[in-house]
């Protein structure tokens, strides 16, 4: 084929972000009127590649073609320009403006400058050539999310699209959605339009995608097409790899104790107001490190906040050493000893305008050896936070140091060890080891193994396999919401555990 008959080329595309090579000379090619499906676990550098591609990232190296041209990106409008548009997994519309209104935004940036009657006619003219029908005076907010996602596809393809990148596009789809979206993409590509279909459903995969990419710890691994795919294997090994399972740590506890958390038929809705959770159940005793495996988006967060307390629960039991602890606030609940390492310690772990000390203290201030009476004994404070960054090598840190002129590895580091440097009973992490180096990542697993010979119940979610086969006793591994195995770690394979992550049952 000619460089005429892709609609792009990238070759050789490296990206970096500080400790971390998001992409590694990677090459893509995608033709004129194709569904390309990209594939790969959490972390393998497939948005990293399409954020380049949409002009949001510039690649550190490498060059890219559209069309046969080699063309340089300095933003997303440049991207819109050439052509190239990207559908986020969670929509960039304004809920309380009308489609047409959501529509017209940013249709300058593509030299078009419409009244919102001309716009609503060219919403509807488009829709229908798409076998779908849209109100263009509809607000946003009263559409379903299947609506909605039509609404954004409009949105690219009226500011020029030729290429449409699409990110986890049915995350958040009921069946029958999804199969109307399948149908939108089927006709753009037999009008010449080229889709890049991210996502970690291989069923989908073997319907709607023509060829396929896949990409590991930010390489590419192969493209082949859908004929050349004998089975579902074929690709889960180009996703996963076939490494051996690491060795379970010497430390992980093998004697497990009483029962401390217990789970029943828990349901739990994402901010969407659909069920993220869907009747999960299971126990966790003392000692056990339970390492709850899946990819992003499958529920893992709504069911870690529902635990901790920060999110409501829909249906279902909480237990806590036997208490039903459902209701309970969640300050009752870590005065009880149940902590949460939240997954993202920039917005919702730690506040960046605090020193360490003041972070180390926040959930214990009203603690009888921190207050004196209606005062903060600002010393014993102090000298707690410098026994914290002592005991967790927190490298270079005082206590008076603000938080946010740490390293990223201390901060998850300090957030770690305010969460488990005490007497916790359960702990709750979520990615705890996300976004850090292989030292620190190290030093985090270590303590969270010794927390559980000290006799806490840890529960582990992580999409890294090599964390959860690492440090857990037992592999529960959660899809769309649900609890598809639950395994001991020393018959669980990694094969078993990835054909799980993408919802596949083995007999």
């Amino acid at each position: 084929m000619s460089k005429e008959d892709y609609a792009v080329q990238m070759r050789g595309i490296t990206k970096t972000f500080p400790g971390v090579v998001a992409n590694k000379n990677v090459d893509l090619d995608l033709r004129k009127g194709e569904i390309h499906g990209l594939l790969g676990e959490n972390g393998a550098g497939k948005t990293t590649l399409m954020n380049i591609l949409s002009g949001f990232y510039k690649p550190d190296e490498g060059e890219i073609y559209v069309e046969g041209k080699r063309v340089k990106m300095h933003s997303p409008k440049d991207a819109l320009k050439l052509g190239i548009g990207m559908v986020y997994q969670h929509f960039t519309l304004v809920p309380e403006f009308k489609v047409v209104e959501n529509i017209m935004l940013g249709m300058d940036v593509v030299g078009k400058k419409l009244s919102l009657k001309a716009t609503a006619n060219l919403i509807e003219e488009q829709a229908k050539q798409l076998g779908f029908t849209v109100d263009p005076w509809s607000k946003v907010a009263d559409l379903s999310l299947g609506e909605q996602q039509k609404v954004e596809i409009l949105k690219v393809l009226l500011r020029g699209a030729k290429v449409i990148i699409l990110d986890e596009p049915t995350s958040v789809l009921a069946p029958v959605e999804i199969a109307g979206l399948f149908n939108v993409l089927k006709q753009l590509a037999s009008q010449g339009k080229s889709i890049v279909f991210i996502t970690h459903k291989l069923n989908e995969v073997m319907e709607i995608c023509d060829r396929i990419t896949v990409l590991r710890s930010g390489m590419k691994i192969g493209t082949l097409n859908r004929s050349e795919i004998a089975s579902t294997l074929d690709i889960i090994k180009m996703m996963f790899g076939v490494e051996a399972e690491p060795a379970l740590a010497a430390e992980v506890p093998k004697e497990l104790g009483k029962e401390v958390l217990k789970v029943e038929n828990l349901v739990v809705e994402s901010d969407r107001g659909i069920d993220a959770v869907k009747g999960v159940s299971f126990t966790i005793r003392e000692g056990e490190i339970l390492g709850l495996a899946g990819i992003d988006g499958n529920g893992q967060k709504e069911l870690a906040e529902a635990l901790s307390r920060i999110r409501s629960v829909k249906s279902g039991k909480i237990y806590f050493k036997g208490e039903d602890v459902t209701a309970l606030s969640p300050a009752d609940l870590y005065l009880k000893g149940v902590t949460y390492i939240t997954d993202d310690r920039i917005s919702e772990g730690l506040i960046q305008d605090f020193t360490l000390a003041e972070n180390v203290v926040l959930k214990d201030f009203r603690k009888n050896g921190v207050k004196r009476g209606l005062f903060i004994d600002w010393k014993k404070i102090t000298e707690n936070g410098r026994k914290l960054a002592e005991e967790y090598e927190l490298a270079a840190a005082k206590p008076n140091s603000l938080v946010q002129t740490l390293s990223g590895g201390t901060q998850q580091k300090l957030l770690v060890a305010r969460e488990i440097g005490g007497d916790a009973s359960l702990i709750i992490a979520n990615q705890p080891t996300h976004g850090v180096d292989a030292k620190t990542t190290a030093y985090i697993r270590k303590k969270l193994i010794e927390s559980a010979a000290k006799g806490a119940a840890v529960l582990l979610i992580s999409n890294d396999l090599d964390e959860i086969f690492s440090c857990s006793n037992t592999i529960a591994v959660i899809y769309e919401g649900r609890i598809l195995g639950i395994l001991d770690r020393q018959s669980a394979t990694r094969e078993n555990v990835a054909y799980l992550m993408i919802g596949v049952k083995k007999d």
